[in-house]
C-alpha cells in the first residue's frame, strides 16, 4: 500500500471513530421501533450512501458504552431464525444528547468547511 493510501485510510479510521456514536444515536433516534445490530448497521450502510459501512462487530462496543451512559436501553428477544437478539432504543437522555451532538457537529463541520473552502481557492 502507498503512502497516499495508507494515510487516507488512517485519516478515515479516525474520522469515523469520532463519529459513530452520533450516527448510532441518529439511527435509533430516527427509528419508531428498537433495533438490533444487524438493521441498525444496514440503516447506516443505506443512509450514509456507503461512507458509514463497516464492520458490523465494530458497532457493539460503542452500543453498549451509549448504554452504559444511559443513552441507550436495551432488550434481549428470542428470535426463530437464530440465536437470541438485542434490541436498542433511544432514552430520553439520548435525545437530549444527540440534540446536543448534532449541534457540535454542524458547528464543527461548519468550521471545517470554511478553512476548507479557503484552501481550494
Amino acid at each position: 500500500m502507498d503512502d497516499t493510501a495508507s494515510l487516507l485510510k488512517k485519516f478515515q479510521k479516525e474520522l469515523s471513530a469520532g463519529t459513530v456514536s452520533l450516527v448510532l444515536l441518529a439511527v435509533l433516534g430516527q427509528s419508531r421501533q428498537p433495533l438490533y445490530g444487524y438493521q441498525i448497521a444496514k440503516r447506516l450502510e443505506e443512509l450514509g450512501e456507503g461512507a458509514l459501512a463497516g464492520k458490523q462487530s465494530a458497532l457493539y462496543p460503542v452500543l453498549r458504552n451509549l448504554e452504559a451512559a444511559g443513552l441507550l436501553a436495551s432488550e434481549v428477544e428470542p428470535s426463530v431464525s437464530g440465536p437470541p437478539r438485542r434490541y436498542y432504543r433511544i432514552t430520553r437522555p439520548g435525545r437530549e444528547v444527540l440534540r446536543e451532538w448534532i449541534d457540535a457537529w454542524n458547528a464543527t463541520r461548519d468550521s471545517v468547511d470554511k478553512v476548507l473552502q479557503g484552501e481550494l481557492r
